[in-house]
């Protein structure tokens, strides 16, 4: 198949970007692989894994764009890469004229013409990324940074700078944030309120957030920390920040706290923080215990529908007003039935990560010695092998596995679809769970481009004899882009079951493999 390579010279793209750009490429017609990517040392390795190494990609330096193109015939690559290029070009010609975007060659050059400016998002290539942090904390200005790939001792000395001058030094790999109702990276159109998000994770943020909008509540702010900031290592700097930024808050009422479990010392930290904070504190530390977040006065949340509705009823919202969104129990009996006796297991295929932790320990209450993960922590429960599942399994394809200079699954669930077949045709899958995440970052039709997938899963199962039970929880709300209304109304027309949300999935779908 031939291939075709553009190398623009000292043109940078940030990574989000790359990732949009790359999937909407590959979904030109006659394209059988198309990369847009920086040119990294990671991108190359990248490039030679799927044998696109060419020299000229060899040849280009950090700073130059990558446009790799290949076709399944000759007369198909030169209008291909004239359409990539276009794709790009309209990316990067800026609007110009009466409020429009004007766009900065560097941070200094922005920071000194944007009146009022005071965070910078940075999403550069891991290896320049410190630098560009340390940059804007020198300019006084907050820091969302996208970029992973970073060193833990830059972690701590960028955190440590921004905590001694009053900052906000949120991630390396903060995916999410609201300020003043503007999402920032991956975040939903969830209405303001009175209640503030303090989340190590991502998607468990942009959960909890969505929950307590669906629960009648409404966000103040919500602040990322970074997946590492609750480690040993880094001590939870901007976990602690960003709890005392909310304490000060005069319009935040109550504050929630979301995280996989902390490192030890650093939980008893935070607690410490909790008890002194003057503020009710829901704290939601997935797989972690109750009775040292009481002993704080904290409110102990076990899942993530459960430290929104905390919060929520906190805030003021009357209980009885509320709809919780019950498990559906006949629903539960009515797919136990439909199932073969050698039918199981779950497969969960998850895009968050967060989700995926979370569906992973509900079912691990039930089944307690066979549920396993990429990302599991206890290394007995680990895949060893990402490309093959075993009895109940949770995948988190927003982990390095799969994200290694490719985009993530938000944006392009490719990877993803070729694995909901390839479980489609275990005759020992019972149910298989999706989740999809919709707002502002995320691929703009998440249902839609894998709607094909599910439709022709379910028919393979069909034409073996047996009942293949689809599970799908869609995080978003109406206001977001596609609204939820419409991504469900395409699930539900394709005969797949919906959850209301991340934990009545991980219930529903333990509830339905269960023994009778």
């Amino acid at each position: 198949m031939p291939v075709k390579v553009v190398v623009r010279k000292n043109t940078y793209f940030d990574s989000v970007s790359l990732m949009s750009l790359s999937t909407k490429a590959n979904q030109i017609e006659g394209i059988e692989q198309a990369v847009v990517a920086m040119g990294t040392e990671m991108n190359k390795g990248v490039l030679k894994n799927v044998g696109l190494l060419t020299p000229e990609v060899e040849a280009a330096g950090n700073g130059d764009l990558l446009i790799v193109v290949k076709t399944a015939s000759d007369d198909r690559i030169d209008g291909a890469m004239a359409e990539v290029e276009e794709l790009l070009d309209k990316r990067d010609k800026p609007k110009g004229g009466a409020g429009g975007e004007i766009r900065y060659a560097t941070l200094a050059s922005a920071a000194e013409n944007v009146a009022g400016a005071n965070l910078a998002i940075i999403s550069v290539p891991g290896e320049y990324a410190a630098r560009e942090a340390r940059a804007a904390l020198e300019r006084d200005l907050h820091v969302l940074l996208f970029s992973d790939n970073m060193s833990i001792e830059d972690e701590i000395a960028l955190k440590k700078t921004a905590h001694d001058k009053g900052l906000l030094m949120m991630g390396p790999d903060c995916g999410t944030a609201i300020f003043g109702g503007v999402g920032l990276c991956f975040a939903n159109a969830v209405r303001k309120g009175s209640i503030g998000i303090v989340g190590a994770s991502g998607t468990g943020s942009q959960e909890v957030s969505v929950r307590i909008h669906d629960f009648g509540g409404g966000i103040t702010q919500l602040i990322g920390t970074g997946g590492r900031d609750l480690s040993e290592a880094v001590g939870g700097i901007m976990m602690l920040d960003g709890l005392n930024a909310l304490a000060n808050d005069p319009a935040t009422k109550v504050i929630v706290l979301v995280s996989k479990p902390p490192a030890k010392s650093v939980e008893k930290k935070v607690l410490a923080a909790v008890a002194e904070c003057g503020k009710p504190v829901v704290v939601c530390f997935l797989g972690g215990t109750e009775e040292a977040v009481k002993k704080a006065g904290g409110h102990f949340a076990r899942t993530t529908k459960e430290a929104a509705l905390q919060a929520v009823i906190l805030a003021g919202k009357n209980e009885s007003e509320i709809n919780k969104r019950a498990l559906n129990l006949p629903l539960i009996e009515e797919i136990r039935a439909k199932l073969g006796p050698q039918q199981q297991y779950i497969r969960g295929l998850m895009c968050g990560g967060t989700l995926c932790e979370e569906l992973s320990l509900l079912a691990r209450e039930s089944f307690p010695t066979n549920v396993y993960s990429n990302i599991a922590k206890d290394p007995a429960y680990r895949m060893e092998d990402v490309s093959r599942s075993r009895e109940h399994t949770f995948i988190d394809f927003g982990d390095d596995d799969f994200t290694r200079g490719r985009p993530h699954p938000m944006i392009d669930p490719s990877l993803r679809i070729e694995r909901l077949l390839q479980e489609a045709r275990d005759p020992s899958v019972g149910v298989i769970v999706l989740d999809f995440i919709l707002g502002f970052g995320s691929h703009e039709d998440p249902v839609g481009v894998t709607l094909p997938a599910i439709l022709e899963s379910q028919a393979l199962a069909r034409s073996e004899g047996r009942h293949l039970e689809i599970l799908a929880y869609v995080l978003g709300t109406e206001d977001d882009t596609p609204p939820l209304g419409e991504q469900t109304r395409k699930l539900t027309d394709a005969g797949v079951t919906l959850a209301s949300s991340c934990t009545n999935a991980g219930l529903l779908a333990r509830g339905f493999v269960s023994k009778k």
